[in-house]
């Protein structure tokens, strides 16, 4: 099911797998990258998805400035909107954005309410089926 496709995102849920699927086409602006993630947010409060995979590979990382957004920010509204859901985050990324990514979340990770696992992966079906494990 597509629920948004913008030059620079592709949204969608999948209800037979219970995953939210962010699929980004090119880097965006900051205020693209906000947008994208609200859009998510709104579409994962109508299906009670706390389970996403975002697809960076075609994006890239998005900058430091974004990525703390997205950590500092945007987890308590991820938190909020989904308070009863797993909440997890799988990055998909090529392999040499991985191990960039990878030290920039352990910071996240050593949070003691951090809202929702993050990990980061390089291929979709092992994302895929993190994202599907029980809690």
């Amino acid at each position: 099911m597509q629920l948004l496709d913008t030059d620079y995102l592709r949204l969608s849920y999948r209800p037979d797998l219970r995953l939210l699927f962010m699929r980004w086409t090119r880097p965006a602006s900051p205020a693209e990258h906000r947008a994208g993630y609200h859009a998510a947010l709104t579409l994962a409060r109508q299906e009670q998805a706390g389970r996403w995979l975002v697809d960076l590979r075609s994006r890239g990382l998005a900058d430091p400035s974004d990525l703390h957004w997205v950590l500092q920010e945007f987890r308590h509204d991820f938190q909020a909107a989904l308070p009863g859901a797993i909440r997890r985050l799988a990055y998909l990324t090529t392999p040499y954005h991985a191990d960039v990514l990878r030290p920039r979340l352990t910071e996240f990770s050593m949070m003691p309410d951090a809202g929702a696992e993050i990990r980061v992966f390089t291929e979709e079906t092992p994302a895929q089926q993190w994202l599907q494990e029980q809690a």
